[in-house]
């Protein structure tokens, strides 16, 4: 290789190294009060999984360097050493990518009120993925605000642009639903993809679910196979908030009529028509209570199924056929995962009936403290109970929302910074 070329891609990797240098920890550069701040865990893990990628990069491009002036660079051609020099730039990128798709998500908990609210979801979404025994390591979870009317997330221990296992679940959260309790039903619907994918739902699901696409209503099981992925977690939103995971689920998917009734090949949602009365099946089977055909009937009044083609129609009619008895499979079911426990069981739907919730409400009307020392997502289904029931203005459950998230990322941070002061 000829000096200059060697030279030049020196010059290259040490100017590499330079911008490298110049990327620094978020907990130096984000401004934001400690309320706001990430979940330690989710903090500690992030921060520690970039500086790992940093550091290798760094240790790769000393190596180039350090392979230029041996007998291996000037050995090689140009285009040989040039094409080692892109492999860097491709890392380089990719660790900003990594980089910048982490401060998109932080930056905003410097945001006034807006981070205190993130990170009282941060709160919302642990609770969400927690059950009462050991059967998996929950990730970390952070929430990030952006347009639109649906939710997101990119799981945890999934690979990243670039190369490496996130760290942490990363949810996005449809700004315009900040705040109300329908935020609740789009946050965890999207842990419920987490949770899912750590106790491997979907696998055991689809086995007892193949199995019922030889018989009668055959077409209606091949779709809830491809659908499951999405059902289930609507199925675990609608377990741990009753109602309210359906009310909310109804304003995200209430579109232009054509939208409602399409069925596409290769979407693996529900029809919005159809997902709806899965939900309201969902909810009956667990807490049962005749609100449930009341809101499937105004579904139906919203969007009625005449004026739909006889073929779609048909198809409809055999998957509300098929429905009952796939809403008995899924709350029944007994993942392996689950040492012989049924979903509805770990996830304790007793606790979210609809008389219980009522009743709760009632309670803290009398006494409001009781309800900061209730689990965050039995607050969500409380208050969206009494939404439904006609007991809470949207204005009311704002304003307790409001203060609900900043009291839970209060206490969260308190319970971090502050250290126990022992008694001894």
């Amino acid at each position: 290789m000829t000096p200059f070329a060697a030279w030049m891609l020196e010059q290259e990797a040490r100017a590499l190294l330079t911008r490298l240098g110049r990327v620094k920890p978020f907990a130096l550069i984000e401004p934001m009060v400690p309320a706001a701040s990430l979940p330690i865990n989710a903090q500690g893990a992030t921060e520690r999984y970039l500086v790992e990628g940093r550091r290798e990069l760094r240790d790769m491009v000393l190596g180039f360097i350090a392979w230029l002036r041996g007998p291996g660079g000037s050995q090689a051609t140009p285009a040989q050493a040039q094409r080692r020099f892109s492999i860097l730039r491709l890392k380089f990128n990719a660790v900003l990518t990594q980089f910048d798709m982490f401060a998109d998500v932080i930056s905003q908990r410097s945001e006034h009120d807006t981070g205190v609210f993130l990170s009282g979801l941060d709160v919302v979404a642990s609770d969400a993925l927690t059950l009462p025994d050991k059967y998996y390591t929950a990730p970390p979870l952070i929430c990030y605000l952006d347009r639109g009317a649906g939710a997101a997330i990119r799981r945890a221990r999934t690979r990243l642009p670039g190369g490496g296992l996130n760290p942490v679940g990363i949810i996005r959260v449809p700004r315009e639903r900040m705040v109300g309790s329908g935020i609740a039903s789009s946050l965890i619907h999207e842990v419920g993809h987490q949770a899912a994918a750590l106790l491997d739902l979907t696998t055991s699901l689809r086995m007892q679910i193949q199995g019922m696409q030889r018989g009668r209503g055959g077409r209606a099981w091949k779709l809830f196979d491809r659908w499951i992925g999405e059902i289930v977690s609507d199925f675990w939103s609608c377990a741990r908030l009753g109602i309210t995971a359906t009310l909310g689920l109804i304003s995200v998917v209430s579109l232009p009529r054509p939208f409602v009734f399409r069925l596409s090949p290769d979407d693996p949602h529900p029809a919005p028509w159809i997902r709806v009365h899965l939900s309201c099946a969902m909810g009956q089977a667990m807490f049962p209570h005749e609100q449930w055909a009341r809101l499937s009937q105004l579904w139906n009044s919203f969007y009625p199924i005449e004026g739909n083609d006889l073929t779609r129609r048909e198809l409809f009619d055999e998957i509300f056929a098929a429905m009952p008895g796939f809403v008995g499979l899924l709350v029944n079911h007994r993942p392996p995962a689950l040492r012989g426990r049924s979903l509805q069981e770990v996830l304790q739907v007793a606790q979210r009936q609809p008389a219980h919730l009522t009743a709760l409400f009632a309670a803290w009307q009398r006494q409001p403290s009781q309800m900061y020392r209730t689990p965050p997502t039995l607050v969500f289904a409380v208050l969206g109970q009494a939404r439904a029931d006609g007991h809470l203005s949207p204005e009311e459950e704002s304003h307790l929302l409001t203060k609900l998230l900043s009291h839970w990322a209060l206490r969260n941070a308190v319970s971090v910074t502050v250290p126990r002061v022992s008694s001894s």
